[in-house]
């Protein structure tokens, strides 16, 4: 049984939000609450550890146990990629450069492992496991870069969201009016995902002197775990993705079955 939600504009939108939310969960436990980077990582990996165990052992999908493991790739991500960038020194560019490089070794893994990429494919223990490992790396990546181009690349924080928009605005043309392949497209987008989050969450906490909203990481926090948990109440009375498509096939089936129905009336009235 898929353990997967289905990839629909609710699914991005939950994604952007978790991904935003672990930037700023990430930074109040890092910065706010005065842990540090190092301890928070420490932190953070093992409430992705104990989330992705769940995960890999449950039978079935369970929309508030998968988000709450994205969300905990966000915020593992957001302190680890600080902490190579900021305290070991490697700074955004390089430590980008690193986690680039993991991503892709990530993805040749899983591409060795079986025949597609994609996350309909994800049916069985050791997939799920190298799915998990590449979103972990590509939210982590994501940080790095999010803060590269708020910091390094002097577009700023408005600047960077503008920017990853117009990429990920790229994607959807692509997606909608191109034959390049869906599944590629689905993780490009799921990795730009992660840097506009990231953006995003700098907008919305740092103060408006340095360009930002001024909500601060606990503000931030508060509004983007309501909207993500709202739309978790939401979508979970959706079907899962595969059970969708049964559920499509039945409905059909009642329309035809009500169709002749109505013919054969109409038949018997003629007569």
């Amino acid at each position: 049984m898929r353990k997967i939600p289905q990839i629909t504009i609710s699914f991005w939108i939950m994604k952007i939000c978790a991904t935003t939310l672990g930037e700023t969960a990430g930074d109040l436990l890092s910065m706010t609450m005065h842990v540090g980077y190092a301890i928070s990582s420490l932190l953070l990996i093992g409430l992705f550890f104990i989330a992705l165990v769940s995960q890999l052992l449950s039978k079935k999908y369970h929309p508030f146990l998968y988000w709450t493991v994205i969300l905990s790739t966000s915020t593992a991500g957001t302190t680890m990629s600080d902490y190579m960038d900021r305290t070991l020194g490697l700074g955004y560019a390089k430590g980008s450069f690193i986690l680039c490089t993991m991503l892709l070794a990530i993805f040749t893994l899983w591409r060795f492992s079986t025949d597609s990429l994609s996350v309909k494919n994800i049916t069985t223990f050791k997939i799920e496991l190298v799915y998990w490992t590449a979103i972990l790396f590509s939210n982590t990546l994501g940080t790095a870069l999010g803060d590269f181009l708020a910091d390094d690349s002097h577009l700023g924080f408005g600047g960077g969201v503008l920017l990853i928009s117009g990429l990920l605005g790229l994607v959807i043309f692509a997606t909608f009016f191109t034959n390049i392949s869906k599944t590629f497209l689905f993780w490009v987008a799921f990795v730009l995902t992660r840097p506009f989050g990231a953006t995003m969450g700098d907008l919305l906490t740092k103060t408006k002197a340095k360009g930002g909203f001024g909500f601060g990481t606990i503000g931030s926090s508060i509004i983007l775990a309501s909207i993500l948990v709202i739309f978790i109440l939401y979508t979970s009375r959706a079907p899962v993705s595969g059970e969708a498509d049964a559920q499509a096939g039945l409905f059909k089936q009642n329309l035809r079955m009500l169709s002749n129905r109505f013919r054969l009336i109409g038949g018997f009235g003629k007569k």
